[in-house]
């Protein structure tokens, strides 16, 4: 079943860039948020970077791609017509498990339900819903429309159509996807939050600063972005709940933030969207 038209909940920062990958893909798209100034502002995130798009010629046509976007606050709105719904709120179990909740109340049978959690358990979110068989959990990466791949997790009830329906949006949205079972960290996060947390460590204790950190991992082991910069990506105050999370359910203190990222946290300097975190991103804002 080829998905026409996409539905996310939430028009922060993940929601608003998954709508922007999704109507950069061809996707009409609908965009709720508890209230209309975030759905505004969601919408006026993802106009300023189609035009900025556009300008680099990365898009043909910002103000067509715009048009196949719209915002509601209204439930029954965005449940109506996508047959594929992306929530893409706060990392807060109980706050997840409200919306999936109500998408499952709303949504119609045949409509799949994806989480774009980056750690919590994809079998806890899909038990708020009367169809768990429909429910996967949809990682997406910060930025969406550059990041190229989508996680997919499969919870305890997870069927074989949503998977190969969550596989065949990956592939309209041209995202190479790699399927992982409902574990903490899962594959990414796992992996990702204890390079950048050792990252962190050798900065605190002066061993190189970040960015000859960076660049060693660049240059010398062919990532495309160093852990420390990566980590200015994804905010480290989400880092640090996923960090500390992991931690506990896994028993290694490897996972725990180190003090230089705590009181990083504290100050406010969580990164890119903050416009400083180890690096000075004020220009990207």
């Amino acid at each position: 079943m080829a998905e026409q038209a996409i539905g996310v909940i939430g028009a922060g920062t993940m929601g608003s860039g998954i709508a922007q990958l999704a109507a950069q893909s061809g996707y009409d798209v609908i965009i709720r948020d508890v209230e209309q100034e975030l759905v505004d502002e969601g919408l006026d995130r993802i106009k300023e970077n189609l035009a900025e798009a556009e300008d680099r010629e990365i898009i043909d046509d910002a103000g067509a791609t715009f048009a196949r976007v719209s915002g509601t606050t209204d439930i029954g709105v965005v449940t109506d017509e996508p047959t594929f719904i992306i929530e893409a709120v706060p990392e807060d179990m109980d706050l997840k498990k409200n919306v999936f909740e109500e998408l499952d109340e709303h949504a119609g049978p045949n409509t799949v339900l994806g989480s774009n959690t980056s750690s919590l358990p994809v079998t806890e979110i899909a038990s708020a819903a009367d169809s768990p068989e429909r429910v996967i959990g949809t990682h997406f990466f910060n930025p969406p429309v550059k990041m190229e791949l989508l996680e997919l997790i499969t919870g305890h009830h997870t069927n074989d159509e949503t998977v190969d329906r969550a596989e065949e949006l990956a592939e309209g949205l041209g995202r190479t996807s790699i399927l992982v079972d409902d574990f903490p960290g899962f594959a990414t996060s796992r992996l990702g939050v204890i390079l950048g947390m050792e990252a962190a460590r050798m900065v605190e204790q002066g061993v190189a600063s970040p960015e000859d950190i960076d660049t060693g991992m660049e240059k010398g082991y062919n990532f495309p972005m160093g852990p420390l910069k990566l980590g200015d990506y994804n905010g480290w105050d989400v880092r640090v709940e996923i960090g500390e999370s992991l931690a506990e359910e896994l028993g290694r203190d490897v996972f725990k933030p180190p003090t230089i990222v705590k009181q990083m946290v504290r100050a406010g300097d969580l990164g890119v969207k903050t416009g400083q975190g180890f690096y000075n991103w004020e220009d990207e804002q």
